[in-house]
């Protein structure tokens, strides 16, 4: 068996394949469109990592180039308009941006991230690597949708068999599968999100007596690095008195590209140069950004402030089952922003040096996907709460029936079924509206009509996704006869079964009939 991970990223994917050899994960490199990270060993001694660039330029005739192929090409600062990137948070926001049409096709967040992974499957198809197992990873906070999405994509690959694991765990897993009883905190800080995730490593019960991992406690922010580099941007164009109209999209993009350039330097120097043409006013500028200054773009932004609020929020559940922050082994770093100094200052401020790592940024989560091998199972809980949407018309708003609160270890099953009647006389169907609740975090910043800003808060707003595809309501039950107005009709028993699938068993009270008997509703995973 052929087991490969794929570390879809915001800004650089990473692929590694188990070694059948040696037995150990080893990270793949492609030809053109890989770039080389280099990263230092604690003896001195630097290693190559490489990583795939998340973005994908389309040519005339639907002719894709990926990767590093478009930062070395540099396409995308002639043709903007043409250059996709940050295509995967697209692809797990609740709203996505409207499709672009090029050359007659047209290029959604779905089918762009389809395409751009394809290219990586021909590649390893050129390598003679037909993986008979793959691991996706994906965010901790992520919906059913963008699940659904991976495992569609398992499909049209021909692959087997499909995993899915969430990035932060996965990575707790790279690091610490082998140490038993161990609480690892995890920081996934990307390109798109901030992902935490507290796991605890225990001996199962098996004969075999291998690994089995806890999710003790889950936390995440929409903000990551592709929002440093636009803050970065917006704050040089506010001191030098242009706009992002002024400067146009080809100066735009090659500002983006010059600020993640500058807040790569600042992870290693004190202060960052960096020189650009703007071509729609015929004059040449040098960007000068210090640590210092970058991190007084970060308080004011929030950015800080969200991350302490997910720190102090995983503590908090942590606390809530016993488990005290020093109770906490190791403090893992992971993705490309964890490498900024006032992220890792902040977070050694909450745990010390001695317990928190940085040996894996880029690779953890790929490498931990492939350990999943090893794990008979990894015990989750529902990260986010389940709930029926109704209307209120004396209101006129929306409110939920909870079904399942977050934070429920699964298997479970609600304690008492939920009664229904009908809304209508002679009503035939009863049809729910079932969803998923999440918290979603960002910051908020408020600007006057000169560009100065006037306030800042971070917003916690509660998001509703619909289970069905298509967002439509969910037919619990057909009523044979049709029912009549005040009188209970149905007793519905919701439960989730192992493989976080939402059951119910529907039985009608008038005729004592069962409608459906523990018939699945949604594939939670």
């Amino acid at each position: 068996m052929t087991t490969l991970a794929i570390d879809f990223g915001t800004s650089n994917t990473v692929v590694s394949i188990l070694n059948p050899d040696r037995n150990t994960p080893e990270t793949l490199r492609f030809r053109e469109i890989s770039r080389i990270f280099k990263m230092k060993k604690r003896n001195g001694e630097s290693r190559e990592i490489p990583v795939i660039p998340s973005q994908v330029f389309v040519k005339p005739g639907n002719h894709l180039i990926v990767g590093q192929q478009v930062i070395s090409t540099r396409l995308g600062l002639a043709q903007p308009d043409r250059l996709f990137q940050g295509f995967k948070r697209d692809l797990a926001a609740d709203f996505q941006p409207p499709p672009r049409v090029l050359d007659g096709y047209s290029y959604s967040a779905p089918t762009i991230s389809q395409q751009f992974i394809g290219e990586i499957w021909q590649r390893l198809a050129r390598a003679h690597v037909q993986p008979s197992r793959v691991v996706f990873a994906v965010p901790v906070g992520a919906f059913e949708r963008y699940l659904d999405w991976f495992r569609e994509m398992g499909d049209k690959l021909g692959v087997p068999e499909i995993n899915i694991v969430d990035e932060s765990t996965a990575a707790a897993l790279g690091y610490a599968v082998n140490q038993p009883g161990t609480v690892v905190l995890v920081v996934d800080f990307g390109g798109g999100t901030l992902d935490l995730s507290l796991v605890r490593t225990a001996l199962g019960s098996g004969e075999n007596k291998v690994l089995q991992a806890e999710v003790l406690a889950k936390s995440d922010a929409y903000v990551g690095g592709i929002d440093i580099d636009i803050w970065i941007v917006e704050e040089y164009l506010q001191q030098i008195g242009l706009s992002k109209a002024q400067v146009g999209s080809v100066g735009w993009q090659n500002l983006l590209e010059i600020a993640e350039r500058l807040k790569m330097k600042l992870s290693r120097q004190q202060e960052a140069k960096e020189s650009w043409f703007d071509d729609e006013n015929f004059m040449s500028h040098e960007v000068v950004l210090s640590r210092e200054g970058l991190e007084e773009i970060l308080e004011k932004r929030l950015l800080l402030e969200q991350l302490r609020q997910a720190l102090d929020e995983v503590v908090a559940i942590a606390l809530g089952k016993g488990i005290s922050k020093s109770d906490i082994e190791q403090v893992l770093l992971v993705g490309g922003s964890c490498l900024i100094p006032a992220v890792q200052s902040l977070i050694l401020s909450y745990f010390g040096r001695s317990r928190v790592k940085m040996d894996k940024p880029f690779e953890a989560v790929a490498h931990g996907a492939l350990a999943l091998r090893d794990y008979v199972k990894v015990e989750d809980y529902l990260h986010h709460s389940y709930a029926i949407r109704l209307w209120d018309p004396a209101q006129a708003r929306h409110f939920y029936y909870p079904l399942f609160e977050k934070g429920i270890k699964y298997p479970t099953a609600r304690a008492e079924p939920l009664i229904l009647k009908v809304a209508i006389e002679g009503q035939r169907e009863i049809r729910l509206d079932i969803g998923e609740v999440g918290e979603i975090s960002q910051a908020e910043v408020m600007y006057d009509e000169y560009g100065r800003m006037t306030s800042t808060q971070v917003q916690t707003q509660e998001q509703f996704r619909a289970l069905n595809r298509d967002r439509s309501s969910v037919c619990v039950a057909r009523l044979n006869p049709p029912g009549q107005l005040g009188v209970d009709r149905i007793a519905v028993q919701f439960e989730v079964n192992a493989q976080r699938v939402l059951l119910a068993t529907v039985r009608d009270v008038l005729t004592g009939e069962t409608l459906v008997d523990a018939g699945a509703i949604a594939k939670l995973q």
